[in-house]
């Protein structure tokens, strides 16, 4: 199987490349999980300088503002009562005080909405590149006015804060992900695509880590455990200018062949490229054939109903399955679940972790059992362990030991979700929809996801307060929701290609109408 790569133009790490094989060979890896791998470790250069800008001002910010207000909540909230009894000389009901603090929680979504709209504006004026550039710039100013909240004793300014936060990440985050699809030839672009998850689950454990005691989690520093990611975004600020501009975008959208050619030197060493060039020039008429959609035609557009339903449900069940609910309040329900305080930050720390590792791993398994199993499984064990959380909620006070079972499930809900509808779904998303369909497709999912996190946010609050530790079974009927429609419906889209995709999705509509045509004919008889 070596052979077939020895050829590739990419620098090849010989002695690496021996110990793949070997390793291939033992663990009978196929042909594709194998090339991803060596390719992983051809990223050199001012590529792999690039990659890592672009993911510390990208998606590592979303995953640090979803995790990051978890362990200082307890002195936000106390923030918002002193700072209410100061204005008004009484303290909040807790009516108020729990509307502010779901305030707090959900501008971040609110944000991260407009954020998703915004992508084509910013790109379509200034391009990726500037783009980027403007959006760390955005989340700078977020984190000046968090900083000065706390001085100005204003919990508004947090709120403020919040959705310039979202916005940036929602805007980063998509931003991110073209970035790395234009600077990346097509042999690599699977894995340099990849790692924008990598840097979404980085953030998401950097704001647990952060957030500890011995960190910056303490009661006079909750302001600045908020704002690190800016930190960051200043990096990007400096350094992004010195890079290259993406090739795709020089060649398509400006129409420089030259300077295209120059930036996929400078990112990825000598060469003619010239296959690269050709594809591009081959998008570019095919661009030229089929515009892109806009949002109501795509909506309209009976062909990729579908698609749209597929995407939609599976979303929707993402975000209500829990798992954002356990990013955003995972101190509450630690605490619920009976877990020492003192001990909550460590736990969320271990969620974190755990993500990464089941999120490496789920790579290689997903070439293996396809995207239907993942997801209806996935779903299943997830709906089964939230009927155990709750179970184990309603018992925690008989046994010392029941309140860690309560966590070690929800610990095995990361897992499952990571390594099933987590793993699946980010690939769903690029093979359900043709080149004219994506953007379209993309802008639709991601206002129902940031729709859904931003209600989510703001409901759930009362939720955990009026059903106590029953509101975890509307987790589960929704977990269980997502895997009947995913095992009975969704079709296999592994090594299909699009078109053969597009054609899977027009059976199932043919099939609807079979069927209803027989009971029409069977009412008439």
């Amino acid at each position: 199987m070596c052979e077939d790569y020895l050829g590739c133009r990419y620098p090849q790490p010989s002695y690496l490349l021996v110990w793949l094989c070997y390793i291939s060979s033992q663990f009978q890896l196929s042909h594709c999980t194998f090339y991803a791998v060596t390719l992983l470790f051809q990223i050199h250069g001012n590529a792999l300088l690039l990659i890592i800008i672009l993911g510390i001002g990208g998606s590592f910010h979303c995953g640090y503002h979803i995790t990051g207000l978890s362990s200082p909540s307890p002195y936000i909230q106390h923030f918002i009562n002193s700072s209410w009894f100061n204005r008004y000389g009484e303290p909040p009901s807790p009516e108020s005080a729990t509307m502010v603090w779901s305030l707090v929680v959900s501008m971040f979504a609110v944000g991260g909405l407009f954020g998703v709209f915004s992508v084509k504006f910013f790109t379509g004026k200034l391009g990726c590149k500037r783009a980027m550039i403007g959006n760390n710039l955005i989340s700078i100013i977020g984190a000046g006015v968090m900083l000065t909240s706390k001085w100005a004793q204003s919990f508004e300014m947090i709120i403020i804060a919040r959705a310039l936060f979202g916005f940036s990440a929602a805007l980063g985050t998509s931003l991110h992900l073209m970035y790395l699809g234009e600077i990346s030839p097509r042999q690599i672009r699977g894995s340099v695509t990849l790692t924008s998850a990598t840097f979404l689950s980085l953030g998401k454990l950097s704001g647990q880590f952060f957030g500890l005691t011995e960190i910056l989690g303490g009661q006079d520093m909750w302001n600045i455990v908020l704002s690190v990611p800016a930190c960051l975004s200043l990096v990007q600020v400096l350094a992004l200018p010195f890079l290259p501009e993406p090739p795709r975008y020089l060649f398509i959208e400006k129409r420089d062949d030259k300077a295209c050619k120059k930036a996929l030197q400078r990112l990825w060493g000598p060469g003619e490229y010239k296959q690269e060039m050709d594809e591009m020039l081959m998008e570019q008429l095919a661009s030229e054939a089929a515009p892109p959609k806009s949002f109501l035609m795509l909506i309209r557009d009976r062909t990729v109903r579908w698609q749209l339903i597929t995407m939609s449900t599976i979303f929707c069940c993402n975000q209500l399955s829990g798992m954002s609910a356990i990013s955003i309040f995972a101190f509450d329900i630690f605490v619920k679940a009976g877990i020492p305080k003192e001990n909550v930050r460590y736990v969320t720390l271990g969620l974190g972790l755990s993500e990464i590792v089941t999120s490496l791993v789920s790579g290689l398994l997903i070439e293996y059992s396809g995207r239907r199993p993942l997801l209806w499984g996935g779903y299943g064990f997830m709906s089964l362990i939230w009927v155990l959380v709750t179970i184990t909620l309603n018992l925690k006070d008989t046994y010392y030991w029941i309140s860690y079972l309560s966590a070690a499930l929800i610990f095995l809900f990361f897992v499952f979700f990571c390594g099933g509808p987590g793993a699946a779904t980010g690939t769903l998303n690029n093979e359900l929809f043709t080149q004219s369909n994506r953007l379209a497709a993309f802008a639709l999912v991601g206002f129902l996801r940031w729709f859904m996190f931003a209600m989510q946010g703001l409901i759930f609050p009362f939720i955990i307060k009026t059903f106590g530790s029953y509101c975890f079974t509307l987790f589960a009927l929704t977990s269980l929701l997502g895997s009947l429609y995913a095992f009975f419906i969704l079709p296999e889209t592994k090594g299909k290609t699009l078109l053969e995709i597009s054609a899977e999705f027009k059976t199932i509509s043919v099939c609807w109408k079979f069927w209803s045509k027989k009971e029409t004919k069977e009412t008439q008889l």
